[in-house]
């Protein structure tokens, strides 16, 4: 049993039962849902907040150039960094810390919220419309999936599981070291262009994130068949939150290249 996404990984999910103890209480799928809801409006209450402080209406916008002003950035910027880092270090808290995920879950999801939310203002003000485009078909490719696992249209076999893996681990070492060569001014063309090349590597990363949904509800479902213990409600919660957070993102790549073409 492996999947795609690391955080539902097997060797994860050993060192997280692993020393957990006795656990009276037993995850459900239910109470893997009921967290996920609740971690799903704490990044939207965080992207709500950051949301307001970013974007511009150009519509209101009389006498003014357009665009993204200085002070507009300073107010957004620290929030938004803040929230990527923050993000970052309580996913990496909770990946190692399982049973503190009930905590840890809760402020990575907020984190991401600020951060999610004024990205998406600064999109926002380019691309209008473009956000709410993004959302629906975030949320349209999760119930899609959702019903393709459960009526079985997608087997998910253990040579599908190891391929998304692979598929997944190559996409995030392609970023890895587009990031690192970024830093001497080396840019990979078909990453961030919106050509032809460009349009067509986000398309395969937004079905590939969408494929590890498929995944992330395989390994929830067997969480609740083997008697995980209570806390990994949260942590599956987390790692699902973590591919839905980097489907919107791929989705709202995908559509600015789109849109850049126009």
């Amino acid at each position: 049993m492996r999947s795609g996404n690391p955080i539902f990984s097997d060797k994860m999910i050993e060192r997280r039962l692993v020393g957990s103890g006795v656990d009276s209480e037993k995850m459900t799928d239910a109470g893997a849902v009921n967290k996920t809801a609740i971690l799903l409006l704490l990044v939207l209450a965080g992207a709500f907040f950051s949301w307001r402080l970013a974007y511009v209406d150009m519509s209101v916008l009389v006498g003014e150039e357009a665009g993204i002003s200085l002070s507009q950035i300073k107010s957004v910027m620290p929030l938004m960094i803040g929230g990527l880092i923050g993000g970052l270090v309580f996913a990496l808290i909770t990946v190692f810390k399982a049973q503190w995920s009930m905590w840890t879950a809760p402020l990575y999801a907020i984190c991401e919220g600020l951060f999610l939310g004024a990205l998406s203002g600064f999109i926002e003000t380019q691309y209008p419309g473009i956000v709410i485009q993004a959302v629906g078909l975030t949320f349209g490719v999760f119930l899609i999936m959702l019903a393709a696992y459960k009526f079985k249209f997608v087997e998910v076999t253990k040579k599908f599981k190891m391929g998304l893996f692979a598929a997944t681990g190559g996409v995030g070492i392609l970023y890895l070291v587009s990031i690192v060569l970024g830093f001497f001014g080396i840019q990979i063309p078909f990453i961030h262009e919106g050509g032809l090349f460009g349009i067509a590597f986000s398309t395969a990363v937004v079905i590939i994130a969408a494929l590890n949904l498929i995944l992330d509800f395989d390994m929830i479902e067997r969480g609740n068949q083997e008697g995980w213990p209570k806390y990994m409600e949260w942590y599956s919660a987390f790692g699902l939150m973590v591919t839905l957070i980097w489907l919107y993102i791929e989705i709202l790549r995908l559509l600015m290249k789109i849109r850049g073409r126009d």
